[in-house]
């Protein structure tokens, strides 16, 4: 290995113009941590917002974008017996993804599922991590019981819609065009509402017969948070993953206590390793072997390129993809 490697920098708060190829110091990996030679990034929205200057990284992550890689463990801190040099796997980081090398904590490195290209392993970690930890833990989804996912077609949305589905849930969604709709349905939606030329939440309680859904994942949120609450059925949980229609929102709380709703939301990044080894415990137990079966999939839209990093950005805040969006590094 040699002692330099190449990375995509932000050169400054802007637009995707701003990602620049350059050159860091390889990183060495602490006592607890895995080196890993990166194979595939996955590219998410919070990158776009750290680009722009409106998601900082928290204290001691790298400033280099990238949460989720795929690749191979090239070196080990003194503290990790569980990995072996070689072995594939893929990580959630707190940054430093768009990278050949990147470090990150053990407890949040997951064996790469068999049958799974790094491509696709780099697309599961901050969304499968995202997913569980919101639909399942907060939003405490059960068999049985309806969800519904606001951007059906995300790295989130095509990712949620196939582990509620597997798990037994009926799954509704939104969307921005038909063509998308159909993508939902073929997930496993039962119905994808395009909310440009139809009210959801219409046609969702008619669908329901008026009962409304039990867990609402939202990354909207701005208008749509009132409309989730007059959605939301009785002890339903709705949960804000992000602020894509406005941080702010004017609500009547009256259906929040005559329903008794539960209005919560999360962010991953900031959270403690423990938490987030606790969720890639979880995951290795339920969602692995749903991937390994086949019956859970990375949606893969385009790759490109690591020194294409500005044209990937482009092509996310385009918001005409369907599923995840791969740097092959």
């Amino acid at each position: 290995m040699t002692n330099t490697m190449r990375v995509v920098e932000i050169s400054e708060p802007g637009g995707p113009e701003v990602l620049e190829p350059g050159t860091r110091p390889r990183p060495e990996p602490g006592e607890d941590e895995v080196l890993i030679e990166v194979a595939a990034a996955g590219i998410n929205r919070p990158d776009v917002f750290q680009r722009k200057g409106l998601y900082p990284p928290p204290p001691g992550a790298s400033d280099i974008p990238g949460l989720e890689v795929a690749g191979t463990v090239a070196g080990l801190g003194g503290g990790v017996k569980d990995w072996q040099i070689g072995d594939r796997l893929c990580a959630l980081v707190a940054g430093g993804g768009y990278a050949e090398f990147a470090t990150a904590p053990k407890q949040q490195c997951l064996p790469l599922p068999a049958g799974l290209s790094f491509v696709q392993g780099a697309a599961i970690p901050e969304t499968f991590f995202t997913v569980w930890t919101n639909v399942f833990d907060r939003g405490r989804l059960r068999s049985g019981e309806s969800l519904l996912i606001h951007g059906g077609t995300s790295g989130i949305g095509t990712t949620a819609i196939q582990l509620a589905s597997a798990m037994g849930s009926t799954v509704y969604a939104t969307a921005g065009s038909d063509e998308k709709c159909e993508a939902c349905k073929e997930l496993g939606a039962t119905v994808a509402v395009n909310y440009k030329e139809a009210d959801f939440v219409q046609v969702l309680k008619d669908e329901t017969g008026g009962k409304g859904v039990d867990v609402i994942l939202d990354m909207v949120a701005g208008d749509y948070v009132a409309r989730n609450l007059s959605l939301a059925a009785v002890d339903g949980r709705i949960v804000i993953i992000a602020f894509l229609g406005g941080s702010q929102a004017q609500l009547d709380l009256r259906p929040l206590m005559v329903r008794r709703l539960t209005l919560t939301g999360s962010t991953l990044r900031p959270q403690s390793i423990a938490a987030k080894g606790a969720i890639a415990a979880a995951l290795r137990e339920r969602v692995w072997p749903l991937i390994e079966a086949g019956r859970v999939s990375p949606k893969i839209f385009q790759t490109f390129g690591l020194e294409q990093a500005s044209e990937a950005h482009a092509l996310m805040e385009s918001s005409v993809h369907i599923g995840k969006i791969v740097l092959e590094v």
